[in-house]
């Protein structure tokens, strides 16, 4: 045996399960196989036309150099507009930067905020990079469980504050069970934040897609003090449907900021330029699609849900109020063989050709499936017809 090259950091990941499952749904594709993938959280919605002239005209001018590692003037200036026209929040320029993601400036956040040990509290279930991108930067994700609601409560901290708490990470409307956090306990979380002096961390990028008539509201609106202890994290991908461009952005201390800016100059340097010229056309063009956007997935959620509360064996009783995904429990469908998300979560792959995202990727929620409806109706209701046949084979 050689030497080991390969980091501990490095060796500690866990992957992607839900890039895994897209990479098998992709590999029987391209064996001819109809595969219907509900596994990855990406819009069939096409960008907005404004998004597509932006970087037209970039690319025909020639646009083509280095920008500042936070972004072109006229897109922190763009962002800068969205927080006051859509969230009644002020920010200067220089509390503003944009990053390769949602994932990228997620991940340069924890690198300029945490030292090894630091502790950030994270609700379950949970997106699959939180706590990988929280330990590759030295800190400790600690899970903090929520009822069957999913929704987390005030209560729900008793206790799990230490010395070295550093930040509590919130994503709300959820993925992956489409949860919202009702404002009543925001409020109450965030004094709680004020009283123990730790950071909020707030991942809002599924914040146009809410539903049954209620609206987003930033934790950050609160009061100026919650605003100060407040970073919010966003991109243009679920919003615009522009996931392949990888734009994300942060507002929040200009302090912290500057030290992400720095990091992410060894790092990655600046965005792509013609993305941040997409990005400048998505926020200040119209914002028809994203309307279109939300009713077309409210459609589809009532419809999936629906469907799988008609399918026995399945428990699934709070229905998601936003983003773009169910997370129901199928536990009742396991057997002796297919014992666990993943095993089931493979049998539909195989048997109905089907992809979905093994619940045990979520911070351990192993009785739960995730399926994305960010896709094509034709897609959701032939998906569904496969599924019931597949289970009712078990």
């Amino acid at each position: 045996m050689g030497k080991e090259f390969l980091s501990d950091r490095v060796r500690s990941i866990t992957s992607s399960a839900t890039l895994a499952m897209n990479a098998k749904a992709l590999e029987l594709k391209r064996q001819g196989i109809d595969v219907i993938s509900f596994s990855v959280g990406e819009s069939d919605f096409d960008s907005p036309d404004s998004a597509k002239r932006a970087a037209i005209e970039a690319i025909e001018g020639n646009f083509n150099r280095y920008t500042p590692v936070r972004g072109i003037p006229e897109l922190l200036e763009a962002i800068q507009i969205k927080f006051k026209r859509e969230n009644d929040l002020e920010f200067e320029l220089d509390e503003i930067m944009t990053s390769n993601g949602g994932k990228q400036i997620l991940y340069t956040l924890f690198q300029a905020i945490l030292d090894p040990g630091d502790e950030v509290m994270v609700p379950t279930p949970f997106w699959v990079s939180y706590d990988e991108e929280i330990k590759l930067a030295g800190g400790v994700p600690i899970p903090i469980k929520t009822d069957e609601t999913f929704k987390l409560k005030a209560s729900d901290l008793d206790g799990c504050f230490t010395d070295k708490t550093k930040a509590i990470l919130l994503n709300s409307p959820n993925n992956p069970t489409g949860a919202v956090i009702e404002w009543e306990e925001l409020e109450k979380i965030a004094e709680i934040c004020l009283k123990k002096d730790i950071l909020i961390i707030s991942d809002d990028v599924y914040e146009h897609f809410v539903y049954d008539g209620k609206s987003f509201r930033s934790i950050a609106t609160i009061s100026e003090e919650v605003k100060n202890k407040t970073f919010i994290v966003n991109a243009i991908s679920k919003t615009y449907g522009m996931a392949g461009w990888r734009l994300g952005y942060a507002a929040g201390s200009k302090d912290v900021i500057k030290a992400m800016a720095s990091f992410q100059s060894h790092a990655a340097s600046n965005p792509c330029c013609i993305a941040q010229k997409a990005a400048v056309g998505a926020l200040i063009g119209s914002q028809d699609s994203v309307t279109a956007q939300r009713e077309a997935f409210d459609e589809r959620r009532n419809f999936i849900y629906n469907e799988l509360n008609s399918i026995k064996g399945i428990k699934y009783k709070n229905k998601p109020e936003g983003a773009f995904y169910v997370f129901p429990d199928v536990s009742g469908l396991y057997t002796d063989e297919i014992s666990d998300s993943l095993k089931f979560s493979e049998y539909l792959l195989t048997k109905a050709h089907i992809a979905v995202a093994p619940g045990s990727a979520f911070g351990g929620a192993d009785e739960y499936i995730r399926i994305s409806y960010a896709t094509s109706m034709e897609n959701i209701k032939e998906g569904m017809r496969r599924f019931k046949e597949a289970v009712t084979s078990l």
